[in-house]
This record gives structure tokens, sequence and C-alpha cells, in this order.
């Protein structure tokens, strides 16, 4: 089914003029500076797709597989409708979760990424036979505590299913062939990307880790919330989640003049077949985060596939004049970039330069959502407790 089964089309009038944004009009502003490019050359990836085969392989024949549509299937999570009072410039509709997920202070949603992203526009975007929203979580200790774990939710976005969401844990293998195991993997997860088979997730200060949705395991939701791994010959646990996701690679960054990359955010690019990545970053004044300019660094895949080769060097580099952004979009060699401490999201493209627009709080990752028949959208979401909403805009009414 079409993403206009399921949405909202928000009202056009005025838009030639300036952007309902938050529910004030807003007019685009050219901004005062642009991005400028850096040497390519100095950032690299190295991939390893094969880390952990052999565990794994000890895990499938251990615990079994679930398809994507299985896991659809048992979904147990009813997702909600966006509030009335939400309201943004090209609205084209969006949900939030459900009232505990919404306002849970130990759960935090970020990176955001789709089936169209995994797919294409073909058979409108679905895989294994759902068009699915997804959403990268960090789960904290306690609530400001310290962070413990991650997952993912794959959420139904088509009129032919429910209103349905699921969550999976995201683990990564340990032990042996003999006795396979996984722990928790503590991470930010600040961006994810669906590319194929293969689920790409943020890791601040590494790179990223592979994953590969065919190999979702099914695990027993029983014992207590905070047991995790291998019981027994036959019993695993996982804080009660019926389903895990283990690593199946690492994709390792490298960088050879300057300071590393801090991996706070990604995107897939399926024009140029590339993973965008860019920084959080501060101006000034931050003791947690860098102070300097942020980057943004394309890297392509394999000609052909949907896997990076084994060593990779960037197609192109940038260095930005904007701070504190969560969120990251390219498509057809024009970028979006959205900054949550200065609620705004930046457009670009080397030939028009840069535009300005108002943009929502707490903003997180961005998608970019391709239609062939329908206008292409930018999916994004809010992290906020109590106010986390998961929407999608026209593109069209943030491209200058």
């Amino acid at each position: 089914m079409s993403v206009r089964r399921r949405v909202t089309v928000a009202a056009s009038a005025g838009l030639a003029a300036g952007a309902l944004v938050a529910g004030l009009l807003v007019t685009p502003a050219l901004a005062a500076a642009g991005p400028t490019t850096l040497p390519t050359n100095q950032y690299t990836l190295s991939a390893n797709y094969h880390q952990f085969d052999a565990v794994n392989s000890a895990l499938v024949s251990t615990l079994g597989t679930a398809a994507v549509h299985t896991v659809m299937d048992n979904a147990n999570h009813d997702r909600t409708a966006l509030p009335s009072s939400f309201s943004i410039g090209g609205l084209s509709g969006g949900f939030r979760f459900d009232s505990a997920d919404n306002s849970d202070c130990r759960n935090y949603p970020q990176g955001i990424t789709t089936s169209r992203d995994a797919v294409g526009t073909a058979n409108s975007g679905n895989y294994d036979g759902h068009q699915l929203v997804l959403v990268s979580w960090y789960t904290r200790d306690a609530c400001g505590g310290s962070q413990e774990r991650s997952r993912i939710t794959l959420v139904d976005w088509d009129a032919t299913y429910p209103n349905k969401y699921r969550k999976v844990l995201l683990v990564q293998p340990t032990g042996t062939t003999s006795a396979p195991d996984f722990k928790d993997i503590p991470i930010h997860a600040g961006g994810v990307s669906w590319y194929g088979d293969y689920l790409y997730v943020a890791d601040t200060g590494r790179g990223m880790r592979v994953f590969d949705m065919r190999k979702i395991l099914k695990t027993n939701t029983g014992g207590t919330a905070d047991q995790i791994g291998r019981q027994s010959s036959t019993v695993y646990y996982a804080h009660n989640y019926a389903y895990v996701l283990p690593q199946i690679g690492t994709i390792t960054s490298n960088t050879t003049s300057g300071t590393n990359l801090v991996w706070s955010t990604i995107s897939l690019d399926r024009v140029s077949k590339s993973i965008v990545m860019t920084e959080y970053t501060c101006q000034s004044g931050c003791t947690s985060y860098p102070n300097r300019a942020p980057r943004a660094i394309r890297f392509p895949f394999a000609s052909g596939a949907t896997t990076f080769a084994a060593s990779t060097t960037a197609s192109q580099a940038l260095k930005l004049p904007w701070y504190k952004l969560n969120g990251v979009a390219s498509h057809n060699g024009r970028w979006w970039f959205a900054s949550s401490g200065q609620k705004q999201l930046y457009y670009w493209t080397p030939a028009a330069g840069p535009t300005t627009y108002s943009w929502v709080s707490a903003a997180e990752s961005i998608s970019y959502w391709e239609d062939s028949t329908n206008p292409d959208l930018l999916w994004t979401l809010q992290e906020g407790a109590g106010n986390r909403n998961v929407f999608a805009v026209k593109q069209a009414t943030y491209d200058g």
C-alpha cells in the first residue's frame, strides 16, 4: 500500500511564501555561510561482516530465527496518532508510540530509517510484506543513569496491517560454538540505516555496527527483567524481549589527519548508494561533546552491493558551519541537517547554497523516503519524553 493510505496531508496554503512550522508562518532565511570541502582521502572505513559468523551460526541453530513478517504478526504495542496540536510545514503524517513508551525516562528514540531505504519504491516499499518505519533506541539503567543497552522498534506503516509495533533487542554475540551466548550493546544508537537486508547502527566513537534483518533470533520471555543471554543449553533470556537481533560485524572508522570522527547520526542516500554521517559538536562551552566545527562525510557502498568493501575511502567530506546536529540526510546532491540545539533545519546544495528553516525541539535523525507516485518525504522524530512525535514532511517544503 502507498504511504498515502496512512497519511493526513497538511494544508498547503501559503507555502509559496513560507512554511507553517510549529504553528507559525516562517519564511526560510538564507544562511550566512555554507559548508566547505575537506580532503576525502583522510577518511576511510574498514569493514568486517564476518566477525561473529561461528557463534551466530550456533545461535541460529539453537534458537531459530523469526522473519520480519513473523515479528510483525506478533507485534504487541499500539502506535497512536499525532496530537492535534502538532503542526509543522509540509506535514504528511506520523504517529506516537504508546503512552508508556512516549513518557519513558529510561528509553530514548534516536535513529530512524524505513523499508523504503531497504528496498526503494518497488512493491510500495514493502520488506517481507510490510511497509515499515524502524527507530533505534538507547536504554539507561535508571532515569538519568548510564547507557546500558540498545534496541530497535519495527512499526507497521501500511493500511493493510494494524497500527502495531514490536521491540527487538540489539545484542552482541559472545561465548563459543558449543556454548553460544550474547550480551547487551550499550551504545547511543544515534543513527540507523537499513539497506537491503543489512541494518547499520551508529556507534559514536567507532563507526557502525552491522546487523542482518534475516537473522532475528527467538528468545524466552521468562526470567527477570535484568537477565540477558544463555541460562542453559536451551533457555536464553533477553530482558523479557521475545526477539533479539545479533550483530554480525563492525564498520570501523579511521581518520588519518585531525581528530577522529564522532558518529552522532547517519542516513542512507539511495541515489549515490552511500551512507552519510555527521557529528554533534558545540561552538564552545560543552564538556561532554567536542567544541569544534562538525564534519559530514559520505562513504560509498561497494559497487552493486548493500555492503562496504573491506576498505572504503570517503567520496565527499564537508566542514559544517552549524552545531548540535542530530540529523542528516542527503539525496541527489542535496543535504539536510537538523540541529536540536538551534531548533533549525539547514538545507544545502553546492550550487544554491544554504537555507535555514525553523524546526522542532529535541530533533533527532532524518530518513529520506522516495516515492514514485507521491511527493518524496523526510521522516524524523523527537526524543523528548512525553513529546515523541515521529513524523514525515514533504521534502519539497524544505528544499530551498
